[in-house]
């Protein structure tokens, strides 16, 4: 592989040194793939080891794209592909999971998480653990304009690792996540969005020289569900629940607020707290417990949810943190959105397609966002 150079691999540390001076923008790309899968293979976890235990779990695919509203314009595409764990013990969490357990409201949390977001019995708790790879972008509507067009959105991309922790029981989760990333053209937003026209015969944006500039970037992120059942029928085979959800997200890319519910209603409902569409902590979570029943080999369900978020920095509207750059855009200090849309799955694959209208995240946005998510799942 030119470029590379694997000087040593200890198996007692874990330490992998890389020489990645010669790599194109698209081989460090699949390089930071690479090495999130190579690390989830190899990890074999103590209380002395800083990696976590790796064993069963489930991958998702999630693909978030404006063209299934028939449009190509602000938020344009997201893809995140992300991996967590069958549920776990304390002890087979690595260094960054264990750092984020004061923050888990689990009886060992700090006391102001326990009261906000602890749970009513230890014994039921239960713990995941995940990694994840995000891409998302942002154009502009008019894609001929060599420059970026007055009072359209900025070009923008965000390329971002996560890792997180989350805690449960069959009625609440919180989820941690830790993500480090960066903007401008090491996002490789623009590579892939010319290779993804390239195969669809789709003519290329020509502005992408005028995007938010490369800033390194780091966020928190934290969000809490609640579940409960509402009905049940057929001796549980035709079933409809509910979920609450609130969260915030600190970081240089992004920092905001948000809350929203949803709800599932089908047949064979699966008994998770899966999120439909790409988050800041989008993962497929199982809960196990007195209502999780025999589902079957195949669930069919609609889902549908409403949400509201308080924006206090966008960097693909604000500009990067730590440097001046005028975007053009005056963002919104807050959005709200509706969804809805269906699933199906088959033992453990699972496919689904959700629709979300979003009102205006910028002063000059003409109209509401339009866009359409596939999460693909796949349980190991």
């Amino acid at each position: 592989m030119t470029g590379l150079e694997v000087r040593r691999i200890t198996g007692e540390t874990g330490l992998l040194n890389l020489n990645v001076k010669a790599f194109s923008p698209e081989m460090k790309f699949k390089t930071a793939v690479f090495l999130l899968l190579a690390v989830s293979g190899i990890a074999k976890a103590d209380r002395n080891s800083p990696l976590p235990d790796m064993r069963g779990g489930y991958l998702t695919f999630y693909l978030d794209n404006d063209l299934f509203g028939g449009e190509d314009r602000d938020y344009t595409n997201g893809a995140r592909l992300s991996w967590i764990s069958d549920d776990r013990k304390i002890s087979q969490l690595g260094s960054v999971q264990r750092f984020l357990r004061p923050f888990s409201g689990d009886p060992d949390s700090l006391e102001p998480f326990r009261k906000i977001t602890g749970f009513q019995d230890p014994e039921k708790i239960r713990y995941n653990f995940g990694f994840a790879l995000t891409q998302l972008m942002y154009t502009p509507e008019d894609f001929r304009s060599y420059t970026q067009p007055v009072g359209q959105r900025r070009y923008a991309g965000w390329l971002g690792l996560g890792f997180s922790l989350h805690v449960k029981d069959d009625r609440i989760l919180n989820s941690m996540e830790m993500t480090l990333g960066t903007t401008g053209k090491n996002s490789l937003a623009e590579n892939s969005q010319d290779f993804i026209h390239s195969v669809r015969d789709i003519e290329k944006f020509n502005g992408w020289e005028n995007q938010i500039p490369n800033e390194i970037t780091f966020d928190v992120s934290y969000v809490q569900k609640r579940r409960t059942g509402f009905l049940e029928m057929g001796d549980g085979k035709f079933r409809m629940d509910g979920l609450t959800e609130w969260g915030t997200r600190l970081g240089t890319f992004r920092t905001d607020a948000h809350v929203g519910g949803s709800i599932r209603i089908g047949y064979n409902l699966p008994g998770e707290f899966s999120d439909a569409r790409l988050s800041s902590t989008a993962y497929s979570h199982r809960y196990f417990g007195a209502d999780a029943k025999d589902e079957g080999d195949w669930s069919v369900y609609f889902t549908a949810g409403v949400g509201a978020t308080g924006v206090l920095h966008d960097a693909t509207l604000d500009g990067p943190l730590f440097r001046h750059f005028e975007t053009g855009n005056r963002r919104e200090p807050f959005f709200a959105e509706i969804y809805g849309g269906l699933a199906i799955r088959h033992r453990d694959v699972e496919l689904s397609y959700v629709h979300t209208l979003r009102s205006q995240e910028y002063r000059e946005q003409a109209q509401a966002a339009n866009f359409g998510s596939l999460a693909l799942r796949v349980r190991f």
